[in-house]
């Protein structure tokens, strides 16, 4: 059992290593950053001379912290967008790849099911998503100290534990994308295309009439913000991407099982 997912997982593991330590250098680079730049500036001016588009885009609250700095500059732009399109991304090609390159044909000629080569694959994505929440916030939280700043362990701890169900939401709409066309740079497109256009939606329409629209991005459901500067952890949130994450897998499991790929 699991056999294509741990075959899968080891092929994704060197790639998966230098993505985290990339993340990690990210991390600490903030982190030591951090007392220049709040020294150096005005933060409330600062605020004030961005447009308000890019504030709520950024979902900025306050800078003026450690705590408002790394949800700005690492969570929202390093895990809600980089990692969450990287996501999206690369698992767009875990299908259309082998389809595109007639390796699937070999694959389903075992005795396996379709809805277990998607499901596998879908599993193998748990080793780079893992693995960059574990090496990060060990460095944010022991290099907090060393520029005389201090940070919550549990909340840095529940951010990670949270953005785990967000990151395979959006690792969840590449594999839809990857099961539906055949061309895996197709896939890839559409993926990053629909990911970043539900993270715009999002974000522009917070507040406005059209507010329920961004109820399907999964973006609404994980705010470091939150949980790092109010210590408020939405577990009913982390529910509802959990659910995403299923109806997505289960549409991309009913979708292949139903094409044919000769």
């Amino acid at each position: 059992m699991l056999d294509l997912a741990r075959y899968d997982g080891r092929r994704r593991f060197k790639g998966s290593v230098y993505l985290s330590i990339g993340l990690t250098l990210l991390a600490a680079l903030i982190v030591w950053i951090f007392p220049s730049f709040r020294d150096a500036m005005d933060m409330d001016e600062l605020l004030a001379a961005y447009p308000e588009p890019v504030l709520q885009v950024m979902g900025i609250r306050t800078m003026a912290t450690l705590e408002g700095f790394l949800a700005v500059e690492l969570y929202v732009f390093g895990w809600i967008i980089l990692l969450g399109l990287y996501l999206a991304y690369s698992t767009a090609g875990v299908i259309a790849d082998d389809v595109d390159r007639g390796r699937m044909d070999v694959l389903l000629s075992l005795p396996i099911s379709r809805a277990r080569v998607v499901g596998e694959k879908f599993a193998a994505m748990a080793v780079p998503i893992v693995l960059v929440n574990i090496l990060t916030p060990i460095v944010v939280y022991v290099g907090a100290p060393l520029i005389d700043e201090s940070i919550s362990g549990a909340d840095l701890l529940a951010v990670h534990l949270f953005s785990i169900p967000y990151l395979f939401a959006c690792a969840a709409i590449g594999l839809l994308a990857s099961v539906v066309f055949d061309r895996a740079s197709i896939a890839q497109r559409v993926a990053l295309g629909v990911t970043f256009a539900l993270f715009l939606v999002e974000s522009l329409l917070e507040g406005t009439d059209y507010e329920a629209v961004g109820a399907i991005a999964p973006m609404r459901y994980f705010d470091p913000n939150e949980i790092l500067i109010e210590s408020t952890y939405a577990v009913g949130d982390a529910a509802v991407l959990i659910g995403m994450v299923i109806i997505l897998l289960l549409a991309s499991q009913f979708w292949f099982r139903r094409r044919d790929i000769s």
